[in-house]
């Protein structure tokens, strides 16, 4: 059966889940914090029948503080490196155990979930272990802040260009952020897994409807998701979620899915202006008019490619 012919059932406003939520409000985010939010949809998306591997990071920090948790189903905490390989051992060892006739005879999907710096940088070789192994019941969820926000606001690289951090600052001689942002969604889809998927808190039924497809594929699947940080970021805490709105609206963050390796893009006609995104973030306030220019550039490239596959492989 095709990626995208696998039934699951959608969330709509109709049917949005009430509970019970597999986590509970007693978490330690900051104020306005979109990853929290975008973890909080994906979990009330899923219920409380999986497991969760949880790298180290903010979700890990904020829900998990010794002796406490937040969690309200299985988790497992691990290094911030290793999320995957993990994930992959607890996948393998409910399918023994399933197979031997022990514990839970259904489907348990397992999913690991990790920043960008978790899965772009420190956890890259784990994931793609996991991926080119075809695990049967992993989801992969980056929660991408674009940068090491836990420790300090280092950059990573799922950095954008010239964002400012600790550790790529604006000066005389430097933009921030010298480098593009790392394409993980691609890299991911390279490992011909049957499911990839972006998606931001905004867009709160997508992100749920995707992460419950994510979940029925057979096979290994990953999701980006866009995850706003008003501490790193430099932005009004109210302003997490209208962030991610113009990230969608300018091209910058672009929604769409890979099923089997063919594109399907939520398409943006008429883009909003870059700038009205980066003027409420204070890690782009040091841009000009010709950065600004080469960036948006950049961003409606790498949109066209991917609406040309979309156009080229319909789902």
């Amino acid at each position: 059966m095709r990626a995208a012919d696998v039934p699951f059932e959608k969330v709509t406003a109709k049917n949005f889940p009430k509970g019970p939520d597999s986590l509970a409000p007693g978490h330690r985010a900051c104020q306005g914090c979109g990853e929290v939010l975008a973890l909080r949809l994906l979990l009330k998306a899923l219920g409380t029948e999986f497991i969760a591997v949880s790298a180290t990071g903010c979700m890990e920090v904020c829900t998990g503080p010794f002796p406490q948790s937040a969690w309200r189903m299985p988790w497992v905490h691990i290094a911030f490196e290793n999320a995957a390989a993990v994930a992959s051992g607890v996948e393998q060892a409910v399918h023994v155990l399933r197979r031997k006739g022990r514990g839970h005879q259904q489907r348990i999907p397992v999913v690991a979930i990790a920043g960008d710096g978790g899965t772009a940088d420190i956890g890259l070789q784990a994931l793609s272990g996991a991926l080119e192994r075809q695990h049967v019941d992993f989801v992969y969820v980056c929660l991408d802040n674009e940068a090491y926000m836990n420790t300090g606001i280092q950059r990573s690289s799922a950095t954008p260009f010239g964002a400012n951090t600790t550790t790529s600052p604006v000066g005389v001689k430097s933009k921030g952020q010298y480098t593009w942002k790392k394409n993980m969604p691609a890299i991911a889809a390279a490992h011909g897994i049957p499911y990839v998927a972006t998606a931001t808190p905004a867009n709160y039924l997508d992100l749920m409807n995707k992460i419950r497809r994510a979940v029925a594929i057979e096979g290994p699947a990953y999701m980006h998701v866009y995850a706003p940080c008003p501490t790193g970021w430099r932005m009004k805490a109210e302003l997490a979620v209208e962030s991610a709105k113009l990230a969608v609206s300018t091209r910058i963050f672009p929604l769409y899915e890979v099923l089997d390796g063919h594109y399907a893009i939520r398409k943006v006609d008429k883009p909003t202006p870059i700038a009205d995104y980066f003027k409420i973030q204070g890690r782009f306030r040091h841009l000009n008019a010709e950065d600004i220019e080469a960036i948006t550039k950049k961003v409606n490239s790498e949109y066209d490619r991917i609406v040309s596959l979309s156009e080229t492989f319909p789902v």
